[in-house]
This record gives structure tokens, sequence and C-alpha cells, in this order.
């Protein structure tokens, strides 16, 4: 039945595989020479292959040998470690037990100390403090003669190291600083043309005389025979009533409105003097840019002294000896020069009431000068420690200006006290039969009883004595040199 159908009556081939039908293609023939070529290279990859697994074996056999090597060595490492760290802690241990006996015998020793300290104190009837006190006290009998000698030396070496060098820069210091020396007293003198002036400068009545006596603030004296004395402690008011009535009498105008308006005048022209002394005075050091208030205030040096000695030639001559000593010693030249400029600014400050030092470290810091400066000017009198090398510069050439011979006199009275306090300084001391200041007060002689102070006794007690001077004179204008005298005689007499 199914043969019958139409599309069944022929067979149908069977479907093929592509790889069926490429199996029935027709193969091509292989070159025999490609087929030897790859033979090769199949041979050569495998010898490759070969060698590279032996490379192989081999590295690997050489990485177990060294990590077993690096084993060995980090066991062996450990192994020394802990030895050391074993030794160590017995070192420690040792040290330990060490400390431990020493500290014992130390508390032994620190307990016999005390057993005996108690026993001598029992046997000698003295406690600790009085023993010290007096084993120190025979110390010193027994040192006295090494205590002396080790001055002597120690005095020797100063004087062989330092007197040169110290005396060439304080000459070259001083020669820089040299200036003219002026005395200055309390009264002016004009000389008259004629004694007929006179008359108009008293005027109705003395009328005219108080009047200017009463515009300038001195006092005029007229009885000496063709000259006019004008008396006043302020130099500044002297110098402006001289030069006031200098005018008037070259006027000849002298009358109460006159005077008045001469005197104004005048002070005007001495205010500008003032300044311009001011400005000289800073030029001269040096010193720049300065407020025009202190530069005027400067000025006022001109006609301000200090024992007798003018405090602006004194400034000039302080402030060129603090500039050479600055520069041998390598300090701040400028913070000496301010130093030194600025030093007695306080003793022209007017109404206000205080030290000079006091005064012009507020006036400096009013005006906001350098803290160098101003501690400089602090320091000066030695009322507060020296902190820098620059304020000693300052104190020792404000010493050298005003100590020198001549530069300054004083009081007569304050002159003999001073000369006996220097004298009953020496004669307090033990063994001191008379004691003599001479060079006005530079120099305290010192004659010794011989039996009771020994050659180093002498030196010794010439020590104490300064050490005195210094305490009772924090500041003294000069040195004083302490000579110590001990004389021997032997006087024998024959029978006749």
């Amino acid at each position: 039945m199914l043969a019958s159908l139409p599309f069944l009556s022929k067979q149908q081939p069977a479907t093929q595989t592509p790889i069926e039908k490429a199996e029935q293609k027709p193969q091509p023939k292989i070159d025999p020479r490609l087929e030897h070529r790859v033979e090769e290279a199949e041979l050569q990859a495998k010898e490759v292959l070969i060698k590279a697994k032996e490379e192989a074996v081999r590295l690997k056999e050489e990485a177990e040998r060294e990590l077993q090597r690096s084993k060995r060595e980090l066991h062996e490492n450990e192994r020394k470690i802990q030895q050391r760290e074993s030794e160590l802690n017995r070192l420690k241990q040792e040290l330990e037990n060490k400390e431990k006996a020493v500290e014992a015998e130390r508390s032994e020793l620190k307990a016999r100390k005390d057993e005996i300290l108690e026993k001598l104190e029992k046997v000698s009837k003295l406690n600790q403090q009085e023993a010290k006190e007096l084993i120190l006290k025979g110390w010193e009998e027994k040192l006295k003669p090494e205590i002396a000698k080790r001055i002597r030396q120690a005095e020797d070496k100063i004087k062989t190291e330092s007197e040169k060098k110290s005396q060439d820069i304080l000459l070259e210091a001083m020669r820089h600083g040299a200036t003219d020396y002026v005395a200055e007293y309390t009264l002016s003198t004009i000389a008259l043309p004629d004694d007929g002036i006179k008359g108009k400068i008293i005027g109705k009545e003395g009328r005219n005389i108080r009047a200017f006596e009463l515009a300038t603030g001195v006092d005029v004296d007229l009885e000496e025979e063709g000259a006019i004395r004008i008396s006043s402690f302020d130099a500044y008011k002297r110098e402006v009533a001289k030069v006031a009535l200098e005018r008037l009498i070259k006027d000849g105008r002298v009358q109460p409105v006159r005077i008045e308006e001469i005197v104004n005048q005048t002070r005007r022209d001495i205010d500008k003097i003032v300044h311009q002394a001011g400005e000289d005075l800073v030029h001269r050091v040096g010193v720049y840019d300065l407020p025009k208030e202190l530069v005027w205030m400067l000025g006022k040096f001109k006609f301000r002294f200090s024992y007798g000695q003018n405090l602006l030639l004194h400034t000039l001559e302080e402030t060129k000896i603090g500039i050479a000593l600055a520069h041998e010693l390598k300090a701040d030249v400028m913070t000496v020069k301010l130093g030194c400029l600025f030093h007695d600014i306080g003793k022209v400050v007017e109404g206000k009431e205080g030290s000079h030092v006091d005064l012009g470290v507020e006036l400096l810091k009013k005006y906001n000068m350098p803290a160098g400066a101003i501690h400089c000017v602090a320091a000066s009198h030695e009322d507060i420690p020296f902190e820098s090398a620059e304020a000693v510069i300052v104190y020792i050439a404000d010493g050298i200006s005003g100590g020198r011979p001549g530069a300054r006199h004083e009081d007569f009275e304050q002159y003999l006290k001073r000369i006996k306090d220097l004298e009953d300084i020496a004669t307090t001391h033990k063994g001191v039969r008379e004691a003599y200041a001479l060079q006005a007060g530079r120099e305290l002689r010192v004659i010794v009883r011989p039996d009771d102070i020994t050659e180093d006794e002498a030196v010794v007690l010439s020590e104490k004595i300064k050490d005195d001077i210094n305490q009772k004179f924090p500041v003294f204008p000069g040195q004083v040199t302490i000579t110590v005298i001990r004389e021997t005689r032997a006087i024998a007499t024959s029978h006749s």
C-alpha cells in the first residue's frame, strides 16, 4: 500500500554529514620534505620540554637546599639570642645583688657614722654645728698661708694677663672720648660799662629789679662795683637772665613791660639753642631719627651740671668711650650709644618726683625706645642687676668720664664723710692700728700691729677690707687701692 504512493515509489538516498562529505573528497598529496620538517620540529619541541622539566627540577632542589640552610641559620641565631638573654639576666641579677650589698654597707656605715658622731659629741661636749665651726676655724688658721699664696698667685696672673690689655682698651676708649673740661658753679657775672646803668636796672623803688627777678627766677646782686652777679642753681635760668640783662643794657629801655618782652624773647632764643645743642650731640655720636622731644631734652644738658661737670660734655665723652669699648668687646654699638646718651635724661625731667633713673626709664618707655637701651639706663647706677654686656659698658663709660681726676667737684662735707667712712671700715678689723685715706679717697693705707697680724693674714685682710668697701659704697667714683702695712722694728740701746 505504501509502495503505491507516488513520492515513495523511488528510494531516496540517506542524508550525509559534512565530515563524510569531506572524506569522500580526494585528499591532496603531502610533500615528503614538509613531513620531514614537521617531524624534526616535533622532536625539537620534545627536547626543549625535557630540558625545561630538568631545569625546573634543578631549581626546585636548589630552593629546597637554600630553605634548609636558612632554617639552620635561623635556629642557630635563636639559640645565640637565648644564650645572650640568659647571660644578660644573669648579669642583671648579679648587679642587683651588688646594689643590695652596697646599700646594706652604706646603711651600716651611716649607722656607724651616727654612732661615732654621737660618741664624739658626748666626749667633746659639742654638737655637730659647733664642731663644724671649730674645725673650719682651725682649718682657716691652718690654711691662711695657702690662701694668701693663692691670692698672690691669682693677682700676679691677673696682672700679667689682663693689665696690659685692659689699659690699652681703656686708654684707647678715653682717647676717643676726650673733651674739654668745663667747670661750672652757681654764679654768672656781667660787666657794666658804667655804674650809672645800675640805677636803670634797679628802677624806681626797685620795681625793675623785682620784675626782672620775677620773670627770670634768679637772684641779682648789685653790690659789686662795675659788675652784676646773677645767682641760681638752674644754669638754664641763669643763661636766660644773663642774655636778657645784656640785651636790656644794650637796649637802654629798662621797664617792667620791656623786661617781660625781652625775657620771653630770650627764652625762645635759648630754646632754639637748646634744640640745636641736642641735634649736635646726637649727630656727633652718629644717632639719627630720634623723637624731637628727646632731642630737645638732650639739648637741655647744655645748661645742666653735675658736681660741676657739664652734663652735655659728660654725655658726649661717656658716649664716645662707650662706643670705643663696644667696638673692642664686639657688643651692640647702637644699644651702647642710646644707653650712654639717655643714662642721665631723667635729670632734666621737670614736674615729676622720683630718682632720675626711674624718670629716665619712664620717659624712654613713653617714646618706645629699644628695650636694651632702657635696661642700660635702668642699670646705670646698679639699681638692678646687669643683664647684658652693653649695660656694663655704659656703666664703665659713665664711671670713667665722671671719675677721672678734675672732672667733678663735690660738697666738702660729703667728701670728709666719705674719707672718714673709708678709715672706719679699716679700723673695725682686728689687728688694725691706724688707717689713712689718701688721694681724695683713691688709696687707703692700713697700718697693722705686727704681733697680731702675720704676713699672710695681711694679704687676707686687704681682701676683706675691699669687700667691705664694695658693700658700703655700691656706687663709688673711681677705685680704691688698699695697702696693708706691717712693719717690725728691733731697737737696742747700749750701756754707757
